[in-house]
Protein backbone atom coordinates (compact mmCIF):
# COMPACT_ATOMS: atom_id res chain seq x y z
CA UNK A 1 0.00 0.00 0.00
CA UNK A 2 2.66 2.24 1.01
CA UNK A 3 4.25 1.70 -2.61
CA UNK A 4 0.52 2.69 -4.30
CA UNK A 5 0.39 5.85 -2.05
CA UNK A 6 3.76 7.33 -2.80
CA UNK A 7 3.21 6.20 -6.60
CA UNK A 8 -0.17 7.99 -6.33
CA UNK A 9 1.49 11.11 -4.81
CA UNK A 10 4.07 11.21 -7.44
CA UNK A 11 1.66 10.60 -10.49
CA UNK A 12 0.06 14.00 -8.72
CA UNK A 13 2.79 15.31 -8.07
CA UNK A 14 4.16 15.63 -11.40
CA UNK A 15 1.14 17.90 -12.59
CA UNK A 16 1.97 20.42 -9.96
CA UNK A 17 5.83 20.13 -10.79
CA UNK A 18 4.21 20.80 -14.50
CA UNK A 19 2.37 23.72 -12.86
CA UNK A 20 4.63 25.34 -11.37
CA UNK A 21 7.53 24.99 -14.49
CA UNK A 22 4.21 26.61 -16.40
CA UNK A 23 4.73 30.11 -15.05
CA UNK A 24 8.01 30.53 -17.01
CA UNK A 25 5.50 31.77 -19.35
CA UNK A 26 2.90 33.65 -17.50
CA UNK A 27 3.41 36.84 -19.96
CA UNK A 28 3.02 36.30 -23.40
CA UNK A 29 2.02 37.60 -26.27
CA UNK A 30 -1.80 36.79 -27.92
CA UNK A 31 -0.06 34.83 -30.76
CA UNK A 32 2.46 32.89 -28.72
CA UNK A 33 -0.92 32.27 -26.54
CA UNK A 34 -2.24 30.60 -29.52
CA UNK A 35 0.67 28.51 -30.12
CA UNK A 36 0.68 27.61 -26.17
CA UNK A 37 -2.79 26.16 -26.68
CA UNK A 38 -2.42 24.66 -29.66
CA UNK A 39 0.49 22.15 -28.66
CA UNK A 40 -1.74 21.60 -25.46
CA UNK A 41 -4.19 20.57 -27.86
CA UNK A 42 -1.78 18.54 -29.57
CA UNK A 43 -0.57 16.93 -26.26
CA UNK A 44 -4.03 16.22 -25.23
CA UNK A 45 -5.18 14.70 -28.49
CA UNK A 46 -2.17 12.16 -27.94
CA UNK A 47 -3.29 11.53 -24.52
CA UNK A 48 -6.66 11.02 -25.92
CA UNK A 49 -6.22 8.85 -28.32
CA UNK A 50 -2.90 6.96 -27.29
CA UNK A 51 -3.68 7.11 -23.48
CA UNK A 52 -7.68 6.57 -23.17
CA UNK A 53 -8.87 6.02 -26.08
CA UNK A 54 -6.89 2.76 -27.30
CA UNK A 55 -6.34 1.18 -23.70
CA UNK A 56 -10.17 1.42 -23.60
CA UNK A 57 -9.99 -1.21 -26.41
CA UNK A 58 -7.39 -3.33 -24.87
CA UNK A 59 -9.37 -3.59 -21.62
CA UNK A 60 -12.82 -3.85 -23.16
CA UNK A 61 -13.18 -7.55 -23.85
CA UNK A 62 -15.64 -9.10 -26.19
CA UNK A 63 -17.93 -5.66 -26.61
CA UNK A 64 -14.53 -2.99 -26.65
CA UNK A 65 -15.35 -1.45 -29.76
CA UNK A 66 -19.37 -0.61 -28.96
CA UNK A 67 -17.90 0.12 -24.88
CA UNK A 68 -15.42 2.69 -26.47
CA UNK A 69 -17.60 4.21 -29.30
CA UNK A 70 -20.75 4.79 -25.95
CA UNK A 71 -17.88 6.07 -23.91
CA UNK A 72 -16.29 8.67 -26.66
CA UNK A 73 -19.72 9.99 -27.44
CA UNK A 74 -20.79 10.07 -23.76
CA UNK A 75 -17.75 12.08 -22.76
CA UNK A 76 -18.19 14.90 -25.56
CA UNK A 77 -22.04 15.08 -24.64
CA UNK A 78 -21.61 15.18 -21.04
CA UNK A 79 -18.51 18.25 -22.12
CA UNK A 80 -21.52 19.69 -24.35
CA UNK A 81 -24.13 20.33 -21.26
CA UNK A 82 -21.08 21.08 -19.32
CA UNK A 83 -20.16 23.88 -21.88
CA UNK A 84 -23.46 25.32 -21.20
CA UNK A 85 -22.87 25.02 -16.62
CA UNK A 86 -19.61 26.59 -17.02
CA UNK A 87 -21.20 30.21 -16.69
CA UNK A 88 -21.85 29.51 -13.34
CA UNK A 89 -18.45 28.25 -12.30
CA UNK A 90 -16.69 31.78 -11.90
CA UNK A 91 -16.95 31.76 -8.73
CA UNK A 92 -14.30 29.37 -8.67
CA UNK A 93 -11.94 31.62 -10.85
CA UNK A 94 -12.43 34.65 -9.04
CA UNK A 95 -12.99 36.70 -11.92
CA UNK A 96 -15.44 39.25 -11.75
CA UNK A 97 -19.20 38.30 -12.94
CA UNK A 98 -18.96 41.55 -14.76
CA UNK A 99 -16.02 41.24 -16.68
CA UNK A 100 -15.99 42.73 -20.48
CA UNK A 101 -17.72 39.81 -22.42
CA UNK A 102 -14.75 38.90 -24.41
CA UNK A 103 -12.63 38.20 -21.32
CA UNK A 104 -15.98 36.07 -19.93
CA UNK A 105 -16.28 33.93 -23.39
CA UNK A 106 -12.30 33.68 -22.78
CA UNK A 107 -12.87 32.10 -19.32
CA UNK A 108 -15.45 30.17 -20.32
CA UNK A 109 -13.29 28.26 -22.73
CA UNK A 110 -10.46 27.79 -20.26
CA UNK A 111 -12.47 26.48 -17.18
CA UNK A 112 -13.54 23.80 -19.63
CA UNK A 113 -10.32 22.83 -20.76
CA UNK A 114 -9.20 22.26 -17.01
CA UNK A 115 -12.02 20.41 -16.60
CA UNK A 116 -11.46 18.22 -19.66
CA UNK A 117 -7.99 17.74 -17.92
CA UNK A 118 -9.71 16.68 -14.66
CA UNK A 119 -11.57 14.51 -16.18
CA UNK A 120 -8.87 12.98 -18.28
CA UNK A 121 -6.91 12.44 -15.21
CA UNK A 122 -9.58 10.24 -12.92
CA UNK A 123 -9.24 6.92 -15.53
CA UNK A 124 -5.53 7.59 -15.74
CA UNK A 125 -5.30 6.97 -12.06
CA UNK A 126 -7.33 4.34 -11.96
CA UNK A 127 -5.88 2.34 -14.33
CA UNK A 128 -2.29 2.98 -12.42
CA UNK A 129 -3.88 1.90 -9.09
CA UNK A 130 -6.05 -1.03 -11.32
CA UNK A 131 -2.32 -2.49 -12.05
CA UNK A 132 -0.83 -2.43 -8.48
CA UNK A 133 -4.34 -4.27 -7.75
CA UNK A 134 -3.91 -6.99 -9.89
CA UNK A 135 -0.38 -7.53 -8.15
CA UNK A 136 1.51 -6.87 -11.72
CA UNK A 137 3.66 -4.36 -10.03
CA UNK A 138 6.34 -3.90 -13.08
CA UNK A 139 3.31 -2.79 -15.58
CA UNK A 140 1.87 -0.32 -13.22
CA UNK A 141 5.11 1.12 -12.16
CA UNK A 142 5.48 1.40 -16.05
CA UNK A 143 2.11 2.94 -16.62
CA UNK A 144 2.30 5.71 -13.32
CA UNK A 145 5.93 6.26 -14.85
CA UNK A 146 4.20 7.07 -18.47
CA UNK A 147 1.05 9.25 -16.68
CA UNK A 148 3.74 11.38 -14.77
CA UNK A 149 5.30 12.26 -17.21
CA UNK A 150 2.83 13.25 -19.70
CA UNK A 151 1.39 15.17 -16.87
CA UNK A 152 4.47 17.56 -16.71
CA UNK A 153 3.40 18.98 -20.00
CA UNK A 154 -0.18 18.98 -19.67
CA UNK A 155 0.44 20.90 -15.97
CA UNK A 156 2.38 23.60 -17.48
CA UNK A 157 0.09 24.29 -20.64
CA UNK A 158 -2.75 25.49 -18.47
CA UNK A 159 -0.99 27.69 -16.36
CA UNK A 160 -0.42 30.18 -19.14
CA UNK A 161 -4.51 30.26 -20.71
CA UNK A 162 -5.72 30.50 -17.10
CA UNK A 163 -3.51 33.48 -16.38
CA UNK A 164 -4.39 35.06 -19.50
CA UNK A 165 -8.24 34.71 -18.73
CA UNK A 166 -7.56 37.20 -15.94
CA UNK A 167 -7.22 34.34 -12.79
CA UNK A 168 -5.02 35.09 -10.32
CA UNK A 169 -1.37 32.80 -10.12
CA UNK A 170 -2.10 31.69 -6.79
CA UNK A 171 -5.51 30.57 -7.90
CA UNK A 172 -4.31 29.09 -11.44
CA UNK A 173 -1.64 27.31 -9.41
CA UNK A 174 -4.63 25.96 -6.99
CA UNK A 175 -6.82 24.89 -9.85
CA UNK A 176 -3.92 23.15 -11.75
CA UNK A 177 -2.86 21.25 -9.00
CA UNK A 178 -6.29 20.25 -8.12
CA UNK A 179 -6.38 18.27 -11.41
CA UNK A 180 -3.43 16.33 -9.99
CA UNK A 181 -5.33 15.33 -6.81
CA UNK A 182 -7.99 14.01 -9.14
CA UNK A 183 -5.50 11.68 -10.29
CA UNK A 184 -4.05 10.72 -7.01
CA UNK A 185 -8.02 9.73 -6.04
CA UNK A 186 -8.13 7.61 -9.10
CA UNK A 187 -4.87 5.73 -8.65
CA UNK A 188 -6.23 5.05 -4.59
CA UNK A 189 -10.22 4.25 -6.22
CA UNK A 190 -8.36 1.31 -8.82
CA UNK A 191 -6.46 -0.09 -6.01
CA UNK A 192 -8.68 -0.46 -3.50
CA UNK A 193 -11.90 -1.27 -5.74
CA UNK A 194 -9.66 -3.80 -8.89
CA UNK A 195 -12.43 -5.69 -9.17
CA UNK A 196 -15.35 -2.44 -9.49
CA UNK A 197 -12.47 -0.21 -11.29
CA UNK A 198 -11.36 -3.01 -14.30
CA UNK A 199 -14.85 -3.14 -15.12
CA UNK A 200 -15.47 0.83 -15.54
CA UNK A 201 -12.21 1.26 -16.84
CA UNK A 202 -12.58 0.53 -20.42
CA UNK A 203 -15.73 3.03 -20.54
CA UNK A 204 -14.23 5.34 -18.30
CA UNK A 205 -11.16 5.55 -20.37
CA UNK A 206 -13.35 6.30 -23.34
CA UNK A 207 -15.69 9.25 -21.97
CA UNK A 208 -12.32 10.75 -20.62
CA UNK A 209 -11.20 10.64 -23.92
CA UNK A 210 -14.07 11.87 -26.07
CA UNK A 211 -14.25 14.48 -23.11
CA UNK A 212 -10.81 15.68 -24.90
CA UNK A 213 -11.59 15.41 -28.15
CA UNK A 214 -14.67 17.49 -27.48
CA UNK A 215 -12.58 20.31 -26.09
CA UNK A 216 -10.05 19.97 -28.47
CA UNK A 217 -12.41 20.30 -31.16
CA UNK A 218 -14.93 22.82 -30.43
CA UNK A 219 -12.55 25.08 -28.25
CA UNK A 220 -8.94 24.90 -28.55
CA UNK A 221 -8.44 24.30 -32.19
CA UNK A 222 -10.95 27.40 -32.95
CA UNK A 223 -9.39 29.47 -30.26
CA UNK A 224 -5.97 29.48 -32.42
CA UNK A 225 -7.21 29.46 -35.95
CA UNK A 226 -9.34 33.02 -34.77
CA UNK A 227 -6.19 35.77 -34.64
CA UNK A 228 -3.97 34.53 -38.07
CA UNK A 229 -1.74 32.69 -36.17
CA UNK A 230 -3.25 29.25 -38.38
CA UNK A 231 0.17 27.75 -39.61
CA UNK A 232 2.33 28.52 -36.44
CA UNK A 233 -0.78 26.94 -34.30
CA UNK A 234 -1.00 23.59 -36.85
CA UNK A 235 2.97 22.87 -36.60
CA UNK A 236 2.46 23.83 -32.68
CA UNK A 237 -0.52 21.20 -32.59
CA UNK A 238 1.82 18.54 -34.13
CA UNK A 239 4.35 18.99 -31.93
CA UNK A 240 2.86 18.15 -29.02
CA UNK A 241 1.09 15.49 -30.39
CA UNK A 242 4.46 13.83 -31.84
CA UNK A 243 6.09 14.79 -28.01
CA UNK A 244 3.46 12.19 -26.64
CA UNK A 245 4.05 9.74 -29.49
CA UNK A 246 7.51 9.44 -28.25
CA UNK A 247 6.93 9.26 -25.30
CA UNK A 248 4.39 7.00 -25.10
CA UNK A 249 6.78 4.99 -27.96
CA UNK A 250 9.63 4.91 -24.93
CA UNK A 251 7.89 4.10 -22.09
CA UNK A 252 5.03 2.02 -23.45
Amino acid sequence: MEMVLLTALGVGGATVIGAALGFAFKNMTHRFSDIVIAFAAGVMLAAAVIGLILPSLDYGGKGAIAVTILGVFAGALCLNLVDKVVPHLHGLSGVDKEAHPAQTERLNKVLLFVLAIAIHNLPEGIAAGVGFGTENTGEAMTVAIGIALQNIPEGMVIIAPMLAAGISPLRTFVIASMTGVVEVLGTLLGFSAVSIATGILPFALAFAGGSMLYVISDEMIPETHAHGSERGATYSLLAGFCLMLVMSHFLG
